[in-house]
């Protein structure tokens, strides 16, 4: 059990030093409650409720707006197998957005408080040492985000950038003995669905794989790394809000790193 509460306030500065804008100051009290039953040594099943706060900024003549609320219930099941060498989760969850600012029909210019949004889903992780230095974290998720409320935007319509299926699978292997004892090497695949661009579903950005891969040496207190990303520089969207704006995924990348632990 848990909670936390959140003060926020917002103040428009005018150019002019002329400040007739009002400070909007929020406050608000977001509860978390978990609960988990062990039936067996390797199995746990578990539930949680919570709720968010984030202060909404937009502008109209007439109203200051209330904060957009979150509120999620998630039920899973945790597991071990293979002597503890794995552990999967499945998780269930519902998570609904309220106070969500929509446009004000009779002023495109100025906004109304008086949207919904929903998403629930499945999410399945799988992670764990397989063989001595075999390492692997694999995941899916199934997501269903709409609109259940709103003045302008058709109820039902899908989320933008939140794809029904998406999945990532990354492995590593790190040579236990010998002279390159510490030496691992990495591979990930990364897969994302066709997603709505915009709230208006006028357009879908395609789904894609991305590729990442490391290559990597720890040695007593010495850690060096190299990570690719985007090994195949594949040309994808990774995030839209109109057809006039969709931002590029990063292409082919190399980061090196080094470091020393004392």
């Amino acid at each position: 059990i848990g909670g936390r509460y959140d003060w926020v306030s917002n103040e428009l500065e005018l150019p002019d030093n002329n400040n007739d804008e009002p400070v909007v100051t929020d406050g608000a009290f977001s509860p978390r409650i978990g609960l988990v039953y062990q039936p067996s040594d390797t199995v746990s099943l578990y539930g949680s409720y919570s709720r968010s706060f984030l202060q909404t900024t937009s502008f109209s003549p007439d109203q200051t707006f209330e904060p957009t609320r979150g509120t999620q219930y998630e039920f899973g099941i945790k597991t071990d197998f293979l002597d503890s060498r794995l552990s999967a989760t499945l998780a269930a969850y519902h998570i609904t957005k309220t106070n969500v600012v929509t446009t004000d029909p009779d002023n495109p210019f100025f906004s109304i408080q008086t949207g919904e949004q929903r998403s629930q889903g499945i999410e399945l992780d799988i992670a764990g040492e397989i063989l001595p230095g075999w390492n692997v974290i694999a995941s899916y998720a199934y997501n269903d985000a709409e609109i259940t409320a709103d003045n302008d935007i058709p109820v039902g319509n899908q989320l933008n950038n939140a794809p029904f299926n998406q999945a990532s699978l990354w492995t590593t292997y790190e040579i236990q003995e010998g002279d390159l004892a510490g030496l691992g090497f990495g591979l990930g695949l990364f897969f994302v669905g066709e997603r709505q661009g915009d709230l208006a579903n006028s357009f879908e950005l395609d789904s894609y794989l991305r590729t990442d891969a490391a290559l990597y040496y720890r040695r007593d207190q010495l850690n060096a790394a190299i990570n690719i990303r985007n090994l195949f520089d594949i040309d994808y969207a990774s995030f839209s809000d109109s057809p006039t704006y969709i931002r590029r995924g990063e292409p082919f990348s190399i980061t090196g790193s080094i470091s020393w632990e004392f």
